[in-house]
């Protein structure tokens, strides 16, 4: 049997144009955990280091029963204290906001007939088999994200601003308002990729 990957069957979500474009995106399921402070810090990789773990143990899990599955791309959702940091715009914010008060949610794309009460099992097994205690935190998360904006970011994460200040205009002209959580796919492995050659997908859920 094929291995379902949801990278090619859902192609609009996981691909995007390098310059902004209106996208309308499905109902999706996910694990997820959550976190705050500086994505270069440690808690940051070992969050994903559990999540990874328990999406690969649910393949297996699928995979015995000839359900297999890609596990899919990394994506983060991220905001912060909107009260506390005022009068911020997409731009503004991943300047001038510190990396320490940036909260997120660390995502990977289910496919539909995984079920949560798997996902419990699969906890269960990274916990007792490879002691990563992170994995109580994991959590099944459904997302409508609706209509967005959307734009391919080439480079490192430092260049962002520049990227999502195009979003900005685009959404400026398009008299298009924010609708959720900044979110970001990550196409490539940040964690095995040079810099420049990092592909992101930066998402805006808009009205």
């Amino acid at each position: 049997m094929d291995k379902l990957d949801l990278t090619k069957k859902y192609k609009t979500y996981y691909t995007a144009k390098t310059k902004p474009e209106l996208v309308q995106i499905e109902v999706a399921q996910f694990i997820s955990i959550c976190g705050k402070g500086d994505p270069n810090d440690k808690p940051f990789s070992d969050n994903i280091e559990a999540l990874y773990s328990t999406a690969y143990t649910l393949k297996f899990i699928y995979k015995a029963i000839d359900k297999d599955f890609v596990v899919s791309k990394l994506e983060g959702l991220w905001w912060f204290d909107e009260a506390k940091y005022t009068g911020k715009d997409m731009v503004t914010t991943t300047v001038e906001v510190p990396r320490s008060e940036w909260e997120y949610r660390l995502l990977i794309r289910l496919p539909d007939f995984v079920t949560k009460q798997e996902l419990e099992k699969a906890k269960e097994t990274v916990l007792s088999k490879k002691g990563i205690q992170l994995a109580k935190h994991i959590e099944f998360h459904e997302m409508t994200e609706g209509k967005c904006v959307q734009m391919l970011h080439l480079g490192p994460f430092s260049t962002e601003p520049a990227t999502l200040k195009q979003i900005q205009n685009f959404c400026e002209t398009n008299a298009l308002t924010k609708n959720g959580f900044h979110h970001e796919i990550y196409l490539s492995d940040f964690r095995k990729t040079e810099s420049d050659k990092l592909k992101t997908i930066l998402r805006e859920p808009v009205k």
